[in-house]
C-alpha cells in the first residue's frame, strides 16, 4: 500500500500499512486499480470526442468512480469490484463505436488493454503490482506534478459529480478529465506541459463550481443570514452529515408528519440558509462539529444518522447499527440507501431509537452568508473599508482534521484585531464556528459562506470587492489563511492559482506528494506559503 493524498498521511510522508483514515491495503488497491481503468476509459472518450462520438454514461461514471477515490468515501471493495468492471465494460462499448465512427483505438498505453481478474483477490493482487502512484513518472517532479493533476481530478469530479445530480453539466469538464487522465496514462511530458495541465485543472474546476452553484441555488434559493440552534428539541431525531442538498430534500419529504426531527452535522450546517430547506418546520438545528470531535458525537446521538458524499470517519463497531449512507458513501456492514432514495430504513431506525429525552438550549450560530447576502451589504462593506472601520479581511478556511496542529485556525480568528472581518467556510470553520467576535457597523465580523461546495461564492465576493475598489484581488486588504485535508481542498487551491491569486498560507502542514522543486515553483509564481508556527507571527507579517 501507498496513499499519500491527504493531509494526515502517516508521518507526514504515506500510509504504507493502513491508511489513518481507516482504508485497508485491499482498498487502496482498488481505488489505484480503478483509477488505472478510468485511464483506458479515458483515452477512447477522449478520441471519441474528436470523432464525434460523447456518451453521457461515459462522462457521469467516470466522475463518479473518480470521486469514490477521494479520501473518506467508499472502503466497501464489492462496490470497486463493480466499478472496475464497469469501466472496462463502457471502455469496450464506447470502443466499438469510436472505431465505427473512424477513430484510431490502437492505443499503446497498457491501460487501455487492462483485463480485470474474476475475483476481488485478484483484483487486489493487479492493485497491488501496479503500485499506480509511485510509477507514474520515474522523475520525482514530473511524478509530483502528476500526482497533484491526479489529486486535483478527483476533487473536481466530487464538483462536477455534485452539480450533475442537480442537473448541471458542462461537456468542457469532462473533456478536460478525459483528456487530462488519457494523457497521464502514458510519459514524456515535460515539466511545463503538466504545469498547464494543474492550472488548466483549477481553471476547469472554477466551472464546475459555478456550475454546481447555480445548482444549489436554482433549486434551493440564495442563502440568506439564518440562525440555526446548537440544541435539540425531544423526540425522534435524524442527523444527516456530508454535503449532498438533494438527499437532505428528499430526507425533509420523506419524514414529513412522522414526528422526527432533523439535524444537520459538519458541512450540512450551510444548508439551513436556502429558502427552500429552511421551510420545513421539522428541519430544526446543527449538533456537534466535524472532525475533531465525531469520535464522540455520533454514538452520543440518540438518533439514526444518514452519512452523504465524503469527509466522514469510519463509523465505530459501537453505533454501526444507526448509520445509513447514501450517494458513493459506503463501508461493509453499513445499510446503503440506493437509487431510489427510499430513506424508510432511516426513518424506522429513527422510530425505532429513543431521540432525545428533553428540550436543550445550546445557543445558536449564524450562517448563510454567500455571495448574495454579503454583496448585498457591499456598500456599507465598502464605506467601512474607506472609513477605515474595516483594516483587513481575513478568509480561514478549508478542511478540517484529527491530526493535532489544527489549533492554530482557532487561535488565529480569536486573536485577529476587531477591527478585521473573518469569513470562512467549509468544514474547518467547526474550530471557531460559535465564537462571538461581534460586529463592524452591524455587520457580523464572522460570516459563514458555507460549505467548501460553495468556494465559488467565496471567489466571487473576492472578484466583486476588487471590481468596487477598481483594483486586482491581489491588491485587496484580503490574507487567505487556509487549511486543506483531502483533494476538493486541493482543487480548489489549483482554482486559485489558476485566478492568479497570490500569498495564501496554507497549512497545517504542506502537501507530502509536492516535492521541493515543485514547491518551489509554486512560492516563486504564487508566493504561497505555509502558515507559520503561531498565529501571531502571521498576523504580525500581514497586518504590520
Amino acid at each position: 500500500m501507498f496513499c499519500n493524498q491527504c493531509e494526515q498521511t502517516a508521518k507526514g510522508t504515506g500510509c504504507i500499512k493502513i491508511g489513518v483514515c481507516g482504508k485497508t491495503d485491499e482498498v487502496a488497491a482498488l481505488q489505484d486499480l480503478l483509477t488505472y481503468a478510468i485511464q483506458g476509459l479515458s483515452l477512447v472518450a477522449n478520441e471519441g470526442r474528436k470523432n464525434g462520438v460523447v456518451d453521457d454514461q461515459v462522462n457521469r461514471f467516470s466522475c463518479e468512480a473518480i470521486f469514490a477515490c477521494l479520501t473518506n468515501v467508499d472502503f466497501d471493495p464489492a462496490r470497486f469490484e463493480q466499478w472496475i468492471n464497469t469501466a472496462v465494460t463502457l471502455r469496450d462499448q464506447l470502443a466499438a463505436k469510436v472505431k465505427t465512427a473512424g477513430g484510431n483505438i490502437d492505443f499503446a498505453a497498457p491501460a487501455y488493454s487492462f483485463t480485470p481478474a474474476s475475483s476481488i483477490d485478484g483484483l487486489v493482487a493487479q492493485g497491488r503490482d501496479l503500485d499506480f502512484m509511485n510509477k507514474l513518472d520515474e522523475n520525482e517532479d514530473l511524478r509530483s506534478l502528476k500526482q497533484i493533476i491526479v489529486y486535483g481530478i478527483r476533487g473536481l469530479a466530487a464538483y462536477a459529480d455534485h452539480a450533475a445530480i442537480l442537473g448541471k453539466e458542462d461537456d468542457s469538464v469532462y473533456a478536460y478529465i478525459h483528456e487530462t487522465m488519457a494523457d497521464l496514462a502514458s510519459t514524456g511530458q515535460d515539466l511545463n506541459q503538466l504545469v498547464a495541465l494543474t492550472l488548466k485543472c483549477g481553471e476547469t474546476n472554477l466551472k464546475a463550481m459555478e456550475l454546481l452553484d447555480a445548482g444549489n441555488t436554482g433549486k434551493y434559493g440564495n442563502p440568506t443570514p439564518t440562525s440555526v440552534p446548537l440544541g435539540a428539541k425531544a423526540g425522534k431525531a435524524i442527523l444527516v452529515s456530508g454535503h449532498d442538498l438533494n438527499d437532505l430534500e428528499l430526507l425533509l419529504k420523506q419524514t414529513e408528519g412522522k414526528g422526527i426531527t432533523i439535524y444537520t452535522h459538519g458541512e450540512m450546517l450551510p444548508c439551513h440558509g436556502y429558502p427552500e430547506l429552511k421551510k420545513y418546520d421539522h428541519f430544526y438545528g446543527h449538533y456537534g462539529t466535524a472532525w475533531q470531535n465525531q469520535a464522540k458525537e455520533f454514538p452520543e446521538f440518540p438518533g439514526a444518522i444518514l452519512f452523504t458524499t465524503n469527509c466522514i470517519q469510519k463509523p465505530a463497531d459501537s453505533y454501526k447499527d444507526k448509520v445509513f449512507t447514501t450517494g458513493l458513501v459506503g463501508w461493509p456492514g453499513l445499510v446503503h440507501i440506493g437509487e431510489s432514495k427510499d430513506f424508510t430504513p432511516v426513518i424506522e431506525k429513527a422510530l425505532e431509537l429513543p431521540g432525545f429525552a428533553q428540550d436543550t438550549d445550546k445557543g445558536s450560530v449564524m450562517t448563510g452568508f454567500a455571495r448574495n447576502a454579503v454583496l448585498g451589504v457591499a456598500d456599507k462593506v465598502i464605506d467601512a473599508v474607506k472609513n477605515k472601520a474595516i483594516r483587513h479581511f481575513f478568509l480561514v478556511g478549508g478542511c478540517d482534521g484529527a491530526k493535532p496542529g489544527r489549533n492554530y485556525y482557532t487561535e488565529f480568528v480569536e486573536k485577529v484585531p476587531e477591527d478585521c472581518m473573518v469569513l470562512t467556510l467549509a468544514c474547518g470553520k467547526f474550530r471557531f464556528f460559535d465564537k462571538d467576535l461581534g460586529d463592524i457597523g452591524g455587520i457580523p465580523r464572522l460570516l459563514d459562506v458555507g460549505q467548501c461546495n460553495d468556494a465559488y461564492s467565496a471567489i466571487q465576493i473576492a472578484v466583486a470587492l476588487a471590481g468596487a475598489f477598481e483594483c486586482e484581488v491581489n491588491d485587496l486588504p484580503l490574507s487567505m489563511i487556509l487549511s486543506w485535508y483531502e483533494q476538493k481542498a486541493v482543487v480548489i487551491l489549483l482554482t486559485l492559482f489558476s485566478l492568479g491569486i497570490k500569498d495564501i498560507r496554507l497549512g497545517p502542514s504542506l502537501p507530502a506528494f509536492i516535492s521541493p522543486n515543485v514547491l518551489n515553483v509554486l512560492v516563486e509564481n504564487f508566493e504561497c506559503k505555509p502558515i507559520a508556527a503561531t498565529p501571531d507571527e502571521d498576523l504580525k507579517t500581514i497586518l504590520g
